[in-house]
């Protein structure tokens, strides 16, 4: 199971739940998690930071990059931006962003559902962690 951490100003969990936004994605320089620690089936947790969890979806797909190139990025963002809740006008805005990355997580959302929001205790994850794997939600729901 997986908490992501979203930056609430971007208003994505809105976009997860209308089904504007089917894809979440992860932009590194080097491989954090979820890096090869997310799977199809498995189930992903929304919270924005700073509030509760308040939603969650399954895992329909997920697809690495590696060696991304600043035109391999132009590539993933014009085939899958749209997906990922980034309005057209704004790919060159992301673009700029995430060009000098090397590595990409395309995580494709199936059945995004609102859920009875709930703390969790990030301690041991990092005061800035944007993503939490744990066996069961559980273990870090308050």
């Amino acid at each position: 199971m997986h908490v992501a951490i979203m930056r609430k100003p971007w208003g994505l969990l809105e976009k997860i739940c209308t089904g504007e936004k089917t894809i979440e994605s992860r932009w590194y320089n080097v491989k954090y998690r979820p890096w090869d620690a997310i799977f199809t089936g498995d189930t992903i947790y929304f919270k924005n930071s700073g509030e509760p969890v308040a939603l969650k979806a399954e895992i329909g797909k997920v697809i690495q990059f590696t060696d991304l190139t600043p035109e391999r990025v132009k590539e993933i963002l014009v085939q899958y931006g749209k997906e990922d809740g980034i309005e057209e006008v704004r790919t060159q805005e992301f673009y700029e962003r995430f060009k000098d990355k090397k590595y990409c997580i395309l995580i494709f959302l199936k059945n995004p559902k609102r859920i009875a929001p709930f703390e969790i205790d990030k301690t041991g994850f990092g005061a800035m962690a944007a993503w939490i794997t744990v066996s069961e939600i559980g273990e870090i729901k308050r």
